[in-house]
């Protein structure tokens, strides 16, 4: 069975994240959006992202994703806003079922641990098998290590 990376990314760093997943792994990728765009400029998309956590919005998604039938595993690549990961994996979790599939989270954060949004993760994704997460800071040769494991 093959493997998916699908992320989400407004200022590039999980997006880089997933590009070195994808050159360990040579899975396949997908980055998720939203049907209406995020603001350009942390300033000015962070009130849209607290609005949509205070809201519980699951914003419309552009983004098709293949067919799941065809992967087992599947990377999961996110920024931590709130501790959690952003309510566009919500509606994405809403749209497309992911039983039975192994959960491989990645995350990017100034400051949040892995552990900060895990609890999200694993209620998003209740019925797959959801593994130890990983939070990206630039460190390729502990991401190595980190998917050595998966």
């Amino acid at each position: 069975m093959k493997k998916l990376i699908i992320y989400f990314s407004l200022s590039n760093n999980t997006k880089k994240a997933a590009e070195k997943i994808q050159e360990i792994t040579n899975a396949d990728m997908v980055r998720l959006e939203p049907i209406t765009p995020y603001p350009d400029g942390y300033s000015n998309y962070v009130p849209v992202t607290q609005k949509e956590f205070e809201n519980q919005t699951h914003p419309a998604l552009k983004t098709q994703l293949p067919d799941l039938n065809d992967y087992d595993t599947v990377y999961l690549g996110y920024p931590t806003w709130n501790g959690q990961v952003p309510m566009i994996f919500h509606t994405l979790f809403d749209k497309y079922d992911f039983s039975g599939k192994t959960i491989v989270p990645f995350t990017t954060s100034a400051s949040s641990s892995v552990a900060e949004s895990m609890p999200s993760v694993k209620k998003l994704a209740i019925d797959s098998k959801v593994t130890d997460g990983f939070r990206y800071n630039n460190d390729d040769v502990q991401l190595r290590k980190f998917l050595s494991d998966k």
